[in-house]
């Protein structure tokens, strides 16, 4: 039986065509790295500079922005790479770094948007009591403790994904080091080593969902008690992108990582992991700015300032 130790490098296969293709593959994902880069970085920016931004709601952005580059450039860059010099291979080393990563920068992600979840309903539902529940200490506290989670978590996920022995050799048949993967290539009587980590992810990753939802749905209540239509549209302009956010995140991820082996095949892995490791890092900004006029507000004197230096 070989162990995994034995493997200097791993093979990323999801994409190991024609050196012609391999270069489209390399542009199509420059243009959407860059976009993620221009997006969230104009948030960045945006929230930082502009003091009408420094409210929990946008702390919580801020976050989710930082998580957005953190979790494309962990993933994108070494994939161009390889396009570029025509191979697929990643060390061993950068493997482990890749899904280590990947999993604390997701699950502080779902973290985090639960925790925004809250803040809208306590923005909403209990609107008078908000500076005090919210105050910039307990923003803090919350938003440290959603990356504290990603970071345990992923470091027990990925110290047991990559404890377990290896037999059927170092192919992914994915763009990047993904554990479902990776857990494809462990001997068969190990696999069950997982069982016990994989009912904790399913316990927290619908424990948020709900949270999520059940949050959502005090919201809707509230606001379609509000007189004002005014007043209903602005609530819901803060709420519809988090919500479309979380649907896209939560549905792709959940169904990547707990996806029965019988209905899994190569093309159907890649268009997961596409969507949940590279679509929402670069639309997530486009979705909270599109009904936002803060934050458009905010880019648009941001530009303003770039055009007078």
């Amino acid at each position: 039986m070989s162990n995994s130790s034995s493997f200097d490098e791993f093979l990323l296969l999801a994409f190991a065509d024609t050196q012609e293709l391999q270069l489209l593959y390399f542009s199509l994902f420059l243009g959407i790295y860059l976009a993620a880069l221009l997006g969230n970085g104009l948030v960045i920016t945006a929230v930082v500079g502009d003091h009408h931004l420094h409210t929990p709601m946008y702390f919580f952005l801020l976050n989710l922005s930082f998580l957005d580059l953190g979790s494309i450039s962990t993933t994108v860059p070494k994939f161009m790479a390889n396009s570029l010099r025509n191979t697929s291979a990643i060390s061993y080393s950068g493997c482990a770094a890749q899904v280590f990563l990947v999993l604390f920068l997701l699950s502080a992600e779902l973290s985090l948007l639960t925790v925004m979840a809250y803040d809208r309903f306590v923005a909403i539902c209990r609107s008078l009591h908000y500076g005090t529940i919210m105050g910039s200490r307990a923003c803090v506290r919350m938003a440290a403790a959603a990356w504290a989670s990603g970071f345990i978590y992923s470091l027990l996920h990925t110290g047991n994904t990559f404890s377990l022995p290896l037999c059927q050799g170092n192919a992914v048949d994915q763009f990047f080091c993904e554990i479902p993967q990776i857990l494809k290539l462990s001997c068969a009587d190990s696999y069950l080593r997982e069982v016990g980590l994989i009912v904790v992810s399913v316990f927290l990753v619908f424990g948020c969902f709900i949270f999520i939802v059940v949050s959502y749905v005090q919201i809707f209540r509230a606001v379609l008690r509000i007189p004002s239509e005014q007043g209903r549209h602005k609530a819901f302009s803060m709420c519809l992108p988090h919500l479309a956010v979380v649907s896209l995140f939560v549905s792709t991820t959940a169904f990547a990582y707990l996806k029965p082996p019988s209905i899994s095949s190569p093309s159907l892995d890649l268009v997961l992991a596409v969507l949940y490791s590279v679509v929402p890092p670069t639309l997530n900004s486009l979705l909270y700015s599109m009904r936002n006029k803060e934050l458009q507000e905010a880019v648009r004197k941001l530009f303003q300032l770039v055009q007078t230096q």
